[in-house]
């Protein structure tokens, strides 16, 4: 299996990744194929795809802040069982996102994801892969060591619309297991950056983020 870079949408295995993103994650979640452009060509946004006798069968897309000393995973699909993609890309991602920190001169502190809560949501089928399933992918990165921010969670839908995306969890693994809360003020900074390519932020987004405004620090807790 290859892990291979993508960096524009010209290339052949993104068409395969896009369609694999079609076919896995709720329409909400996809950004159209055309507004991949940029993305890919950000040097700081990394998309990586698994290459199994020329198909693409699991795509991982990730970034690391310089300035704030963390990672965010954009998205880890898993095409199919039986193969062993989710191993080979969280060795492959770790790897890629221990090198980028050493070269920052530091450790890295740790990384943010989303996390769907299928106690919540019941409705997302992922294609009907069973390592996509909510349930198993919420209690392997439990194992992997993410932890659930304790605040209540939406995000803007990437369609640009101004739709407050529920049943997710804001998550984060530390490197230091021993890591129990965070700086308000850093969950802030991210989700300001993260989001800023986004326009049209709905009113529960804004109203969550005055809310971690008037925090110190939010408590880590398990999944």
């Amino acid at each position: 299996m290859e892990y291979r870079r993508i960096t524009n949408i010209a290339d052949p295995l993104f068409a395969k990744m896009h369609r694999l993103m079609q076919e896995i994650f709720p329409p909400e979640e996809v950004l159209e194929f055309d507004l991949w452009k940029e993305p890919l060509e950000d040097p700081g946004i990394r998309v990586f795809v698994a290459v199994h006798e020329g198909n693409v069968v699991g795509a991982t897309e990730y970034r690391y802040y310089e300035d704030f000393n963390v990672a965010m995973t954009d998205f880890t699909i898993i095409g199919k069982p039986g193969l062993g993609i989710g191993r080979f890309l969280y060795l492959n991602r770790h790897h890629d996102l221990l090198e980028l920190a050493k070269a920052n001169g530091k450790e890295l502190f740790g990384m943010f994801a989303e996390i769907y809560d299928p106690y919540r949501t019941k409705d997302h089928e992922f294609g009907g892969v069973k390592p996509m399933d909510p349930y198993v992918r919420r209690e392997v990165l439990s194992h992997l060591g993410y932890k659930r921010l304790d605040f209540t969670y939406v995000h803007p839908s990437w369609n640009n619309d101004g739709v407050a995306v529920e049943g997710l969890d804001l998550c984060f693994m530390p490197t230091d297991d021993n890591v129990s809360e965070l700086p308000a003020e850093l969950i802030v900074k991210f989700l300001r950056r993260y989001y800023s390519v986004l326009s049209n932020k709905p009113a529960a987004w804004i109203q969550m983020v005055e809310q971690l405004e008037a925090k110190s620090t939010v408590a880590l807790l398990p999944i």
